[in-house]
């Protein structure tokens, strides 16, 4: 196994007490240099998701902004393992940077918006989830293409949920995911709390096995559809269904708030 650090413990403690002491840049840059490979766990399983165009240096390259605001506002009084806290910005600062990008073709985003906007507007209507059919017939596209655009879709998706591992992974590179509960997540409470009331009233057992093995134990399509017994591309249509539908559910919750 790959260690993250290569000093000890005890070096390592010293440097986080000298540095939270004097602020030096030095001993910040000898600490980024520490953990530079969570930077590198982290991009090599965030640039499985992403289209080909987008390379696992620029993911790395933002990652390490990241890692820099979390050597600044890491308390180690906390009792809290850096790679354990640092995970969280490292990977939020790539998901900023990913948007700031707008790699996402503007025509695959307007496309989205739309079959958003519908599976919103059917389900305030029917109050229930839609068929295929009747997304399809809303949108006024034959089934055939309702299948193509959530091809299209499944590679622009991005969604920025909390991400919390299930179980500590210690095999990868030496870095503990295991999340810290104390650590605010970038899901504010009333998205978390509209989130988890979606996947517990709208979702089959089919559909909460997805979300969960993606987004929660990273698991990529192709492995998903392994354990399902899917088809890699049938994963992907399922998944990008899912995010449309969510999105849509979101938007609806956000729009009878106002």
């Amino acid at each position: 196994m790959v260690l993250v650090t290569k000093r000890s413990k005890e070096e390592l403690a010293r440097l986080w007490d000298e540095f939270k002491r004097t602020g030096d840049r030095n001993i910040k840059n000898i600490l980024a240099e520490e953990y530079l490979p969570v930077v590198r766990y982290v991009s090599d399983r965030m640039i499985e998701r992403l289209p080909h165009n987008v390379q696992v240096e620029d993911l790395c390259g933002a990652g390490v902004f990241g890692l820099l605001d979390a050597i600044d506002k890491f308390d180690p009084a906390r009792g809290v393992k850096f790679e354990t806290y640092c995970v969280g910005r490292i990977r939020g600062a790539i998901l900023d940077d990913l948007r700031a990008m707008d790699w996402v073709p503007r025509l695959t985003r307007a496309r989205s918006n739309k079959l958003e906007a519908a599976y919103a507007k059917l389900e305030r209507e029917l109050g229930r989830a839609p068929t295929d059919i009747e997304v399809a017939r809303e949108l006024k596209i034959s089934l055939e293409e309702l299948d193509e655009l959530h091809q299209e879709l499944s590679g622009a998706t991005v969604l920025p949920l909390h991400h919390r591992a299930l179980e500590k992974e210690p095999e990868v590179q030496g870095v503990d995911v295991m999340e810290d509960t104390r650590i605010e997540g970038p899901v504010d409470d009333s998205a978390r709390k509209d989130f988890l009331e979606f996947c517990k009233t709208k979702l089959s057992t089919k559909e909460k096995y997805i979300l969960t093995m993606y987004y929660y134990d990273e698991l990529t399509l192709k492995e998903i559809g392994r354990v399902l017994g899917l088809s890699e591309s049938r994963v992907c249509q399922l998944h990008a269904k899912l995010v449309a539908r969510l999105r849509g559910y979101l938007r609806r919750a956000g729009e009878s708030e106002t």
